[in-house]
């Protein structure tokens, strides 16, 4: 009786951790990540719902997804106000998922480099458009993001 038990208590934990990682950074959406155009992103309301996806350009480094939205964004006002729980689909609504934890910085060195690598990946960005800045940052007309995904356990 007491196998079975311990059986039963191992195959909860492997299950409870199987949903766990479900939702850490898989090779594939690292591997997407790499050369996506963008990223979909939601966050989570105060209803406990989650938003409607919505594209945004961003840049990938060191593990951590790095964007840009509006202050007035409702991105921007969630993770604001401490609902910083958010979830990424890659390349496209159907992409590779994960969730993560949002945080907004300032960081200038951070927002320059931003700011280049939009430059090289986004052809509007190359002629000056939507490109992160950091005067916009430090003035409060853009908020920058970072992403960092939830790890597997």
């Amino acid at each position: 009786m007491n196998v079975f038990i311990g059986l039963l208590i191992t195959a909860g934990l492997c299950i409870v951790g199987m949903a766990h990682s479900a939702h850490a950074l898989s090779s594939d959406a690292k591997t997407q990540l790499q050369s996506a155009k963008e990223i979909y992103v939601a966050t989570q309301r105060m209803s406990g719902e989650w938003s409607t996806a919505a594209p945004i350009w961003f840049m990938y480094a060191d593990d951590v997804v790095y964007f840009t939205v509006g202050p007035t964004s409702y991105k921007a006002k969630r993770i604001k106000s401490g609902r910083n729980a958010v979830r990424i689909w890659v390349g496209s609504k159907d992409g590779p998922m994960f969730s993560g934890k949002a945080e907004i910085f300032t960081d200038s060195t951070m927002v320059e480099r931003m700011g280049e690598a939009y430059k090289k990946k986004y052809w509007l960005a190359w002629f000056g458009f939507a490109r992160p800045r950091v005067g916009r940052v430090e003035s409060g007309k853009t908020v920058a993001i970072k992403v960092i995904p939830d790890a597997a356990e």
